[in-house]
């Protein structure tokens, strides 16, 4: 009697362990709401979870951000949490800090940045630092409630809004002004993000502002509401001019109707708008993250209009930083050759 009652009793024990088993055996969790959620969909793939430092509330980083950032989450079984930030320059720190392991930064920071020169000239050259994709292109928009302005050369003595100091939006913006042969001595120089300069063009305390930035920017479609806005438009003698010194800006032009309101084109440069990530984020886990953006372009799209530029080849074109492992891998599978370190 008494062995088949310690008989019955491994059976119970036995059941009880195999079924914890079933619970915690490898499997992904069940997905919470929300933007850090981690998906049930993928268990034979990552389970990292990245924080994805992105920009101001009111610039496109932050939006689309947000919406790449949810779409990974519930289509793998990574967690990808978007954060708002100071912009490039930030969010490379963020990186080196740890406080991120991916981010956006403008082309030209991120060159910056692996190169220790310019905003990083103090504090040297970030290298632990890799190339995911390229996304799109960030345009320098000039914006304006003064219809007389219509030219850099306008700028001069004006209140002129150049992005916080030291930020990528300020060199833009001293990259611009000495185009046209201006220094910030020559204008009134505030030193405001995106948002910060929408309310002072409403209030009247500000001539323009630069804004570097994916069109339409949140910020200037707000103010198109409530004021008519102007772009300041490039000519192609001081574009060239421009692009002698600093190669890193494509010619561009930003179609008339992306604000409500702006009826002609308007010419200007730009710079890429870059995902780069730490170098020990996994190689899996950007793999994931880059294939899953990619390989579903139509319902990103859907989300954001900053989803209708994504293009494969455009993603795999910077040369300044090397890429990721994982980014590197999934481009190897479209037949696409990217410098790695």
């Amino acid at each position: 009697m008494k062995k088949l009652m310690s008989l019955f009793l491994a059976t119970l024990m036995m059941a009880s362990v195999l079924s914890g088993c079933g619970n915690n055996g490898g499997t992904t969790p069940p997905a919470a709401s929300g933007s850090g959620a981690a998906s049930s969909g993928a268990a034979a793939g990552s389970t990292d979870s990245l924080i994805f430092s992105t920009g101001g509330s009111q610039g496109t980083y932050y939006a689309f951000g947000g919406v790449l950032s949810q779409y990974v989450t519930s289509n793998t079984g990574m967690s990808v949490t978007a954060i708002e930030s100071g912009g490039s320059q930030n969010n490379i720190e963020n990186l080196q800090d740890g406080a991120a392991q991916l981010a956006f930064a403008q082309s030209d920071v991120m060159s910056y940045a692996y190169a220790g020169t310019n905003l990083f000239a103090e504090t040297g050259a970030v290298s632990d630092i890799s190339t995911v994709a390229n996304l799109y292109m960030e345009q320098v928009q000039i914006v304006t409630t003064n219809p007389d302005i219509k030219t850099v050369a306008d700028l001069k003595g004006k209140n002129v809004s150049i992005g916080a100091a030291g930020s990528g939006v300020f060199y833009n913006a001293i990259d611009l002004l000495g185009a046209y042969d201006l220094t910030e001595q020559d204008i009134n120089p505030t030193y405001q993000g995106f948002g910060d300069s929408a309310d002072a063009l409403q209030d009247g305390k500000l001539d323009a502002a630069f804004v570097v930035a994916g069109a339409p920017t949140t910020a200037i479609t707000s103010l198109a509401t409530a004021k008519s806005v102007y772009l300041v438009s490039l000519d192609d003698a001081h574009i060239a001019k421009l692009l002698e010194t600093s190669p890193y800006y494509t010619e561009y032009t930003i179609p008339a109707g992306t604000y409500e309101g702006l009826d002609v084109d308007t010419k200007t440069v730009a710079v890429g708008a870059v995902v780069v990530a730490r170098d020990d984020v996994s190689e899996q886990a950007i793999y994931e993250f880059v294939s899953t953006i990619f390989e579903n372009l139509d319902a990103i799209s859907a989300q954001h209009a900053k989803g209708t530029e994504l293009n494969v080849e455009f993603a795999a074109s910077v040369t300044s930083v090397p890429y990721h492992p994982g980014a590197a891998k999934y481009f190897a599978e479209k037949g696409i050759t990217v410098p790695t370190k």
